[in-house]
């Protein structure tokens, strides 16, 4: 008899969790659907969202969710999913700097994407990486957080093809781009992560399954974008 109501136990501890899981998911979209609102006047030509946050500022793990705007409102497109972020967490608003291990807070267009792949299921531009793709990191380059072909005159930079998966599909996030702001921060990436615990030097980091799903919806007519940050900063807006 006590055997069968240890048996009997089982599916309350399953309910359980999957209520709880559940309940999870919906307080943090619940939040990035708040962030997304609080910020509506900077996103107002925005139809394809990523909202990408954490609770506490300096820690590299963190949630995205995808939104899309349907007849004025944003509609959740994919379950939330854990993300990593700068392994040193979120910069304050306006104050990333280069080297900081920090990812930056703000609203961003999400531009072209790098790839090792020759072709790609998407509507996003996107270009196939070579050993000659680099991207610039040093600030005393004329080059700073720039994409350059060839050969450079600059101290340091990122190679683009890598010797793991990381930057298999890498979309560039255009920080620090128009104008570029020698060390406010370069090579902001929504790339892979290849190894838990996700984190990086600044970029968002997403597992292969859930980056592909955004890489063929992700649509530039719709001027797709990623909102960033600490969730006390962005539910009051920026």
């Amino acid at each position: 008899m006590k055997l069968f109501n240890r048996f009997l136990f089982l599916p309350a501890v399953l309910f359980f969790f999957i209520n709880t899981a559940a309940q999870t998911d919906n307080s943090i979209i619940k939040n990035a659907l708040l962030i997304a609102n609080h910020s509506k006047r900077k996103i107002e030509n925005c139809e394809q969202l990523l909202v990408v946050y954490n609770y506490q500022p300096e820690s590299y793990s963190a949630f995205l969710v995808a939104l899309e705007r349907k007849e004025g409102s944003w509609v959740v497109k994919y379950n939330s999913v854990e993300v990593g972020v700068g392994k040193n967490g979120f910069a304050p608003s306006q104050k990333k700097i280069e080297g900081d291990g920090k990812s930056p807070t703000g609203i961003f267009r999400l531009g072209k994407i790098f790839t090792y792949e020759k072709k790609l299921n998407t509507l996003l531009e996107y270009q196939q990486i070579t050993k000659e793709d680099k991207w610039i990191d040093d600030p005393n380059s004329d080059d700073y957080n720039k994409y350059i072909r060839g050969s450079t005159n600059a101290k340091s930079y990122e190679n683009l093809l890598l010797n793991n998966d990381a930057y298999k599909y890498c979309i560039v996030i255009e920080y620090n781009m128009n104008p570029v702001i020698k060390g406010k921060g370069s090579a902001i990436f929504f790339h892979l992560g290849v190894k838990k615990p996700y984190f990086t030097a600044g970029c968002v980091a997403i597992n292969e399954e859930n980056m592909k799903l955004i890489v063929n919806w992700l649509d530039p007519k719709l001027n797709p974008t990623i909102i960033m940050g600490n969730y006390n900063v962005l539910k009051r807006g920026l």
